[in-house]
């Protein structure tokens, strides 16, 4: 069983690794990018604001989970901080448990806080022009940031096991961007293929390549449902919705269940 000790020196760790600073830095960077990317729009200023909005986000919290991740787990065998943290009364996967539990809090945090100031400015933006078609800043927005929770619990759990089976803390950084980068990407390039076979050369080998990735990856780019919080329906849910967040739990349980794996035969130099 995890206890409160465990979950408040993962705290201050992260504390300690500037996460307020990277906290403020996003909510900085969000802001700028929204209210730049409303004056590109003359009809339609608060989606495209919403729009971006959420694609910062997308790109801003991966990078502060690895950011976080590295210093709470790859730095702990870096430094052999697992001297001291192991011998205490603690089995290592209350140790790797609770520094995950540390990161979903934290990055849950923040995304609840940039979802906040997204829905202002966009609301904000939104005052001066009445759109044909308004963003739906209700339950259709609160809908959009649960699956991108879905989508950050993945890369969370993702991370973690990396950073038990790397060597290096840069690999955690390269390993979960580029899972984040195929995972989010190979459905729309099937889906692609399947409207327009004539863009690549030997179209059907190259869709089944593609399409064999659904079998080992989570459908990251399903879980971006933006749609519908920019045009207020629920159309643009997956039919399989349940399923795909099914599966995407069950994905997360796996990795975790890997990393507590790998971190049980870890041997320590």
């Amino acid at each position: 069983m995890l206890n409160f000790s465990s979950l408040l020196v993962g705290f201050v760790l992260s504390f300690r690794a500037r996460y307020l600073w990277l906290a403020s830095f996003s909510l900085l960077v969000l802001a700028v990018a929204v209210f730049l990317a409303s004056m590109f729009s003359g009809r339609q200023p608060a989606t495209v604001a919403l729009d971006i909005g959420l694609s910062v986000m997308r790109l801003l919290i991966p990078l502060i989970i690895v950011l976080m991740i590295q210093e709470l787990v790859s730095r702990e065998f870096d430094r052999r901080y697992f001297l001291n943290s192991l011998t205490y009364p603690r089995s290592r996967h209350q140790l790797l448990l609770s520094r995950f539990l540390t990161v979903v809090v934290l990055t849950n945090g923040l995304l609840f806080l940039m979802a906040l100031l997204l829905a202002l400015l966009v609301r904000l933006i939104g005052q001066d022009y009445a759109q044909a078609t308004p963003v739906a800043l209700d339950y259709h927005y609160l809908l959009t940031i649960s699956f991108m929770a879905v989508d950050l619990l993945i890369l969370t759990a993702l991370a973690c096991f990396l950073a038990v089976v790397s060597s290096t803390p840069s690999f955690v950084l390269i390993g979960t961007f580029g899972f984040m980068l195929v995972a989010r990407s190979f459905s729309a390039i099937v889906e692609l293929l399947n409207r327009d076979a004539s863009l690549v050369g030997n179209a059907e080998s190259y869709r089944a390549g593609v399409g064999v990735l659904g079998y080992l990856l989570p459908d990251l780019g399903a879980l971006d449902v933006r749609m519908v919080a920019l045009y207020g329906t629920l159309d643009f849910i997956p039919a399989d919705w349940f399923w795909l967040l099914l599966s995407s739990f069950a994905y997360i349980a796996g990795l975790l269940a890997l990393a507590v794996w790998a971190l049980q035969r870890k041997r320590f130099a």
